[in-house]
């Protein structure tokens, strides 16, 4: 064993120990979370080739968000979720119906259904504006190694037919780009048509390798936030489609990032102004 996998592995560990502390907390407090992404994603790879996680997804109903949000106080590294949003359209109570629950440690964790899993990882890679392509492999070993009654109605015929082009082209970029076998996919002939601006402007991005970061994140760092800022003018094409629902075989971008940049900048703004805030009275702390 080398030692890049030995620690993946040990990465792996402080991980799992990270999910069941946290499932553990939430349930003494009468609340039932959904484990997503990360560790739910790993799941799906050869053991030779452990998924990194930087920090552990978990989403509970809007009801229980803010007495979750008190439960996990004090717990680093867990990222709470107020239902899925703009990750998924499917009614939050249907995909609990359809969950299911992995034994880890001792604890059961609730995970998405694999089909529903599926079109939450291809839709929040579309969200994160398509940067990073080694996530890409979410979406390979989701599919590669989907169980045996896997239902492709179920995972697709579920949402709009906007948002279902959406995962399948997903599919046919991981096609294209990491090798994907989609031979026997009952929509392998959309899978390629893949829009040429799509290809060009993710084959361009990824030669940036620095991704899509939040601004307020970066406030530390002058030229890492004038980097970040020139990335997001124009808006990234494929975040600013998603976010306005929007079709990939549209005829223009323009009119998607229009929306997008009103969409996002009262927000962000907010969010910078509040991290400034906060470094300003840690300053003034430091000072005394």
């Amino acid at each position: 064993m080398n030692d890049e996998l030995r620690w993946h592995l040990l990465k792996k560990k402080q991980t799992e120990e990270l999910i069941v502390h946290a499932f553990g907390r939430l349930r003494e407090n009468g609340i039932e979370p959904i484990l997503i992404k990360g560790w739910a994603a790993g799941r799906n790879y050869p053991a030779d080739k452990p998924r990194f996680s930087i920090d552990v997804d978990l989403v509970v109903s809007s009801a229980d968000f803010d007495d979750a949000e008190k439960a996990l106080a004090g717990i680093n590294g867990v990222d709470l979720h107020r239902e899925l949003r703009d990750r998924d359209t499917v009614d939050w109570q249907h995909l609990c119906s359809r969950s299911e629950l992995v034994e880890l440690d001792g604890e059961h964790i609730r995970l998405l259904s694999a089909e529903d899993h599926l079109r939450v990882i291809c839709v929040h890679w579309l969200l994160s504006g398509a940067t990073d392509r080694e996530r890409l492999w979410d979406v390979f070993y989701a599919v590669q190694n989907r169980p045996a009654n896997f239902s492709w109605p179920l995972c697709l015929d579920i949402v709009s037919e906007t948002r279902r082009d959406w995962v399948v082209l997903t599919i046919g970029l991981t096609h294209k780009y990491l090798g994907l076998d989609i031979s026997e996919l009952p929509f392998r002939d959309r899978a390629v048509e893949l829009p040429p601006w799509l290809t060009k402007f993710l084959e361009k991005e990824w030669l940036d390798e620095s991704g899509l970061w939040p601004l307020e994140a970066t406030l530390k760092d002058r030229r890492t936030f004038l980097h970040q800022l020139r990335k997001r003018l124009p808006p990234n094409p494929v975040q600013a489609t998603v976010n306005c629902e929007g079709s990939f075989d549209a005829y223009s971008r323009v009119p998607y990032q229009m929306r997008d940049i009103f969409q996002r900048v009262r927000p962000s703004i907010h969010r910078i102004v509040s991290t400034l805030k906060h470094i300003a009275r840690a300053r003034t702390k430091e000072s005394k």
